[in-house]
């Protein structure tokens, strides 16, 4: 199955519950007129697009009216998809520009962290990378054998100590690792545990040191997870974890099991980060570099 088709299936939710309604409030119109536009302005808001960029949105929607753009109730759906595309803007590619780059992945547990690194990996392997990953979240259980399964699924090779173990010295012995084998990328994984923020950004800074001493001319990402079911909570975890690190760009999770996609509207709006990849299911090949041509086509086809 193509990926857009996966992108379809994995939106359906949010497409019935927010914009496949746009269609029976185009029907109960004869024109295009306010009373319209304000039922499509609710129909947003309840959504999990957001009152800030509802409010862009609508704001567009009226200055194609007022310009005479927007006549026909016909050609609401178009203008509303171009708005869109607009202001999700496009994806990111990573920052790979050196040998090796490295990847910082970080966020709350159970928003994907450990997936998202194996079908990450997966992917760079796929384009020919040498891919490395460091298992510097130490402090969950299973944390280290989970992305060790992931490892083996896409090919990459796993740095990895017992459970406890510093996680900067987990990150120098990876880097050590990397250099030796001449890979391209080393992606690490962190520990998610935002209830504790000083803990958190202590640990972070001490990864940084590492990285910054060790390989100071080495391109870099910091990737958040965000685990899309939780919504305008997911924009709460992101702006926490901006404090706590220079995020890059956002890995938008578990799009498949909410009908709350419009977050991805929210995000652009309120952090002006990049969405760089999007996963719609659970296997190796359910994640995908961000396409705002192809999420908003999935929303409304």
């Amino acid at each position: 199955m193509a990926f857009l088709d996966k992108l379809k299936a994995g939106l359906s939710k949010t497409k019935n519950a927010i914009f496949g309604q746009i269609d029976e409030v185009l029907k109960a119109f004869v024109r295009v007129d306010e009373d319209l536009l304000d039922e499509l302005e609710e129909l947003l808001i309840m959504s999990d697009v957001g009152v800030n960029a509802t409010e862009e949105i609508m704001e567009r929607l009226r200055d194609d009216v007022k310009s005479g753009r927007l006549k026909e109730k016909e050609q609401v759906t178009d203008a509303l998809q171009l708005i869109l595309e607009d202001m999700i803007g496009e994806g990111e590619d990573l920052n790979l520009s050196t040998a090796p780059a490295v990847i910082l992945v970080i966020g709350v547990n159970g928003a994907g962290k450990t997936t998202s690194i194996g079908k990450i990996s997966n992917r760079l392997i796929q384009r020919g990378k040498k891919v490395v990953v460091a298992a510097a979240d130490t402090f969950r259980a299973a944390a280290i054998d989970q992305l060790a399964v992931w490892c083996e699924r896409s090919g990459a090779e796993l740095v990895r100590q017992n459970e406890g173990s510093d996680p900067a010295a987990v990150v120098f012995d990876a880097i050590a690792y990397t250099k030796r084998k001449r890979a391209d990328v080393l992606i690490i994984d962190t520990a998610g545990r935002l209830h504790n923020k000083k803990n958190l950004m202590n640990e972070l800074a001490k990864i940084n040191r590492v990285i910054e001493r060790e390989l100071p001319d080495a391109a870099r990402e910091n990737l958040l997870v965000l685990d899309a079911t939780t919504g305008q909570n997911a924009i709460l975890q992101a702006k926490e974890f901006r404090n706590a690190a220079n995020i890059t760009g956002l890995v938008l999770n578990k799009l498949d099991g909410t009908a709350k996609g419009g977050i991805v509207l929210s995000i652009k709006k309120e952090l002006a980060i990049p969405v760089k990849f999007i996963g719609v299911g659970e296997k190796i090949d359910d994640m995908q570099e961000f396409d705002n041509t192809e999420f908003v086509k999935a929303l409304f086809e």
